[in-house]
């Protein structure tokens, strides 16, 4: 199945689902601003053995944004909207900066519905309420093109933007080509998402996976998630989108915690 969308009151999800039809579900959930696409490098490795499952938050990709400010809950609910239309009792979830934090949401709120966890380059509370909201007014007022080059630097080392120059420049077009009103949404999420009251109520399997030189989300953030929740931290080299500057590594380290 490719392409597909499941339509909601609201608004629209799109998503992918790759893999054998009886193989155990595995989902994968972007960071802000980026697609489905950013896993391009992690769901044909996996789906030879689990029924990869990838979308686009609302307002990314090709999904709708709906109006008004999101919050965590609301991302949380799209994916079991998800689970429920695709009749996924359960699944190992892997999600990357806000997709960790929906991660994190779910194993704390719906852990009957997820079999293991991994929460990458995330944190249970990322940056500041009040930078979040200055965010916001900057991408109403001027969109997304302006932050291109420091989302470049934020989101991979200078070694791999240099080797890599083409993918680098593909992902940022996807930055770019996001709704403003959804990654302004997104924003909103963030700011009054604070989990750390939560995590140490999380008891199902856990990974953290850190890039060792990530400016946003620090190997320490994911080593305070492994602590509380009772799981394991492992550091990668790369900046944010460690899956895409280490993708050997990381798949590596997820496919031995799954099995």
């Amino acid at each position: 199945m490719s392409g597909a969308f499941l339509e909601l009151p609201t608004h629209r999800l799109h998503y992918r689902v790759e893999g054998p039809d009886a193989a155990p579900w595995l989902v994968f959930c972007n960071s802000l601003g980026t697609d489905l696409s950013m896993w391009d490098a992690q769901a044909p490795a996996f789906a030879g053995d689990y029924r990869v499952l990838r979308y686009d938050r609302r307002g990314h990709g090709a999904s709708t944004a709906p109006p008004g400010a999101y919050t965590l809950a609301d991302l949380g609910g799209d994916v079991l909207a998800l689970f429920d239309a695709l009749g996924i009792e359960r699944a190992h979830y892997c999600g990357l900066s806000i997709g960790g934090l929906v991660a994190q949401w779910l194993a704390i709120h719906a852990p009957q519905r997820i079999e293991r966890v991994a929460v990458c380059a995330t944190a249970s509370k990322i940056g500041t309420a009040e930078g979040w909201r200055t965010r916001i007014a900057d991408v109403e007022a001027k969109g997304l093109d302006w932050m291109t080059g420091a989302t470049a630097e934020r989101w991979f080392g200078a070694g791999f933007r240099a080797a890599h120059a083409g993918e680098v420049e593909r992902i940022l077009a996807g930055f770019v080509a996001t709704s403003v009103h959804g990654y302004a949404g997104c924003c909103a999420a963030l700011a009054n998402a604070d989990l750390r009251g939560d995590i140490g109520g999380i008891d199902i399997p856990l990974l953290a996976i850190s890039g060792d030189d990530d400016p946003v989300c620090p190997p320490s953030d994911l080593q305070a998630i492994a602590d509380a929740g009772g799981g394991h931290h492992v550091s990668l080299p790369g900046r944010h989108l460690v899956n895409v500057e280490s993708p050997d590594a990381f798949n590596a380290a997820l496919r031995g915690f799954l099995s």
